[in-house]
């Protein structure tokens, strides 16, 4: 039989639209702290129970509701924020009229609100039956109760994951958009019957300048440590901005959970941005390491496109090329002026793996004397001098430091292991790794030469011959102009064989079967990366490492002092070509507190 076409209720409409827009707790919690923040809110207060299954109450103190505007507010399409007639110029939060509709056809809404000049007001919507709006005592602003969520559709109870779960979810919204408006205050509480709502976030608001504001509020939320090793992002180009703040490549993480895009101050997951802030690391970070991040681009509401997921969780540019391309060039720009600098969490990594175990707080401190002045070694020097000896030597020679430790990185004072250098600093000591510092200062330089004049290349004597794969052969073939271009120049040489006759002068004598190899295995850790430049970087990064100091090998003084001071004039030497440090500092005072002196 032929299917008749039907209208639906508008019961069955509000619940499917409320399938789209509230997938769980979260999304309503999402929904109505935006519609705080719309409303023009200084303080939000979230509450919840049962991982926000059994109650989200959301307080603020915005600009508030008359009685008349509650039959409209819970209302499909009906919205205070666009009037329609231009959806590509958005500039709240959100704009489809659709969020407290849907909560309140899938549970049971209250809406309590007074405009300033007006009456407080309630009314309650349960699963789509709306009653009669009620005069009522309240303070300026909104209160937003929704209990019982899904109890009119009991089907989608099943498909939400544990209290626990869902709690986490609806705290990780929060911070996102507490991130996104350091100028506003936030409290989420958990609510158990019988007992007192237990506070699990308090974030007053911050006062001041937005980049202070925002770095106060990023210390408290992420930690003092990303903030003492991030970047302050602040770039404008071609009518976008970004601004924010950008960790040290030696602060990165295991995986993308301090990675937080905002557009507009709309927390986003859009693949194009967080593409480009992978990319933007892509030369100091190794592949299963993720940069540290939050940035927010700003522009023109109608350079982009909000519309396009029901959650408002993507967005799509009208030139996303140019907004890739300024987050790509904003985060390199400040990395390379970051120069030698490496995060200061190397060095507490460091001091704890020496530290010894943590001493009880009931124990006495061991005594330690003090650090004696010049003057007195020189006495006690002399006291110690064997009798009849007026000008005993002192039992070691104490050498004053040389003049270069006053540069950031000191003065070589020894080489440790053949692979360590030590260097003493105004304020402290330094430990370098002679190896990873120096591939890193190799690759800078292949690419400053690739960039101005090209990297010259060496004839050899002999081409080398080297028999390949098939496979191999034809991808070493297929990017020959691009390896020429790096100063490695090879020819096919009949069958599966390649014939190598340049390699890059500034790697000297090097293995052309080894620096092949290391192609090859270069290509095949990029996979399918679309960007031919890209590839051209990893292969240079695998170069460095054939030209680079050895470990292993002894190096005369005046040689760690040039590697220290070409570190030092080098962006972004403090961490080699894969995202580790190539040196860690140490400062006096934590030393002296391994020895228990402080």
């Amino acid at each position: 039989m032929r299917p008749e076409i039907k209208l639906l209720d508008e019961a069955a409409i509000n619940r499917i639209a409320a399938g789209e827009v509230v997938e769980r707790p979260a999304s309503a919690v999402k929904e109505l702290v935006e519609n705080a923040l719309d409303a023009g809110a200084r303080r939000i207060t979230v509450d919840y129970a049962a991982g926000g299954k059994v109650l989200i109450r959301v307080t603020d103190d915005g600009c508030g509701m008359t009685g008349d505007d509650l039959p409209l507010a819970v209302a499909r399409h009906a919205t205070s924020k666009i009037d329609g007639s231009d959806l590509l110029n958005i500039r709240s939060f959100g704009f489809r009229g659709e969020a407290l509709a849907s909560l309140g056809s899938v549970g049971r809404l209250t809406l309590t609100s007074r405009a300033a000049g007006a009456e407080g007001a309630s009314l309650t919507v349960n699963g789509g039956r709306m009653g009669p709006v009620r005069p009522v005592g309240a303070v300026q602003g909104t209160v937003v109760e929704l209990r019982d969520l899904f109890y009119a559709t009991p089907a989608r109870l099943k498909f939400l994951r544990t209290d626990r779960a869902e709690a986490g979810a609806i705290a990780d919204v929060l911070r996102r958009l507490a991130m996104a408006e350091p100028l506003v205050g936030f409290a989420l509480n958990e609510v158990t019957e019988g007992e007192a709502p237990r506070s699990l976030l308090r974030l007053d608001p911050e006062n001041g300048d937005f980049f202070d504001a925002l770095q106060r509020r990023l210390t408290r939320m992420l930690g003092a440590d990303f903030t003492a090793n991030a970047l302050r992002i602040d770039v404008e180009r071609e009518g976008l901005r970004l601004s924010g703040y950008a960790a040290l490549p030696t602060y990165s993480r295991g995986s993308s959970v301090q990675q937080f895009v905002f557009v507009n101050g709309r927390p986003v997951m859009d693949r194009l941005l967080l593409g480009a802030l992978r990319v933007a690391y892509l030369d100091v970070l190794s592949r299963d390491r993720y940069p540290a991040a939050v940035l927010n681009l700003i522009c023109d509401p109608e350079r982009v496109d909000v519309n396009v997921h029901p959650a408002k969780s993507e967005v799509r540019f009208r030139d996303p090329e140019a907004a890739r391309s300024l987050i790509i060039t904003g985060l390199r720009t400040a990395l390379t002026g970051a120069g030698h600098r490496a995060s200061s969490t190397v060095a507490g990594a460091t001091l704890a793996a020496l530290r010894p175990e943590a001493q009880s707080p009931d124990q006495p401190r061991i005594y330690q004397m003090d650090r004696p002045s010049g003057a007195s070694l020189s006495r006690a020097f002399a006291l110690q001098a064997p009798s009849g000896f007026a000008e005993a030597p002192a039992p070691y020679e104490v050498l004053p430091a040389p003049q270069e430790n006053t540069f950031p990185l000191g003065a070589a004072r020894a080489q440790v292991h053949e692979n360590y250098i030590i260097a003493q600093t105004q304020t402290g000591i330094v430990i370098v790794d002679q190896h990873a510092a120096h591939e890193r200062l190799v690759y800078e330089r292949l690419k400053r030469q690739r960039d101005e004049t090209g990297i010259k290349a060496q004839a050899l004597l002999i081409p080398e011959i080297i028999e390949l794969g098939a496979d191999d052969a034809a991808r070493l073939l297929a990017i020959a102009e691009g390896l020429a271009a790096l100063g490695l120049t090879i020819e096919p040489f009949g069958g599966h064989a390649i014939a190598v006759r340049e390699t890059p002068a500034i790697l000297g004598n090097v293995s052309a079967r080894a620096l092949v190899q290391d192609v090859l295995d270069e290509l095949a850790d990029q996979g399918d990366s679309p960007s031919l430049l890209a590839k051209m970087d990893a292969i240079l990064s695998r170069m460095a490492c054939h030209g680079s100091i050895r470990s292993g090998r002894q190096m005369r003084a005046e040689e760690m002092n040039a590697l220290l001071r070409e570190m030092e004039d080098t962006p972004l030497s403090g961490q080699c070509n894969h995202g580790r440090p190539t040196y860690v500092e140490l400062k006096l005072t934590d030393i002296e507190r391994l020895f228990g002196r402080r």
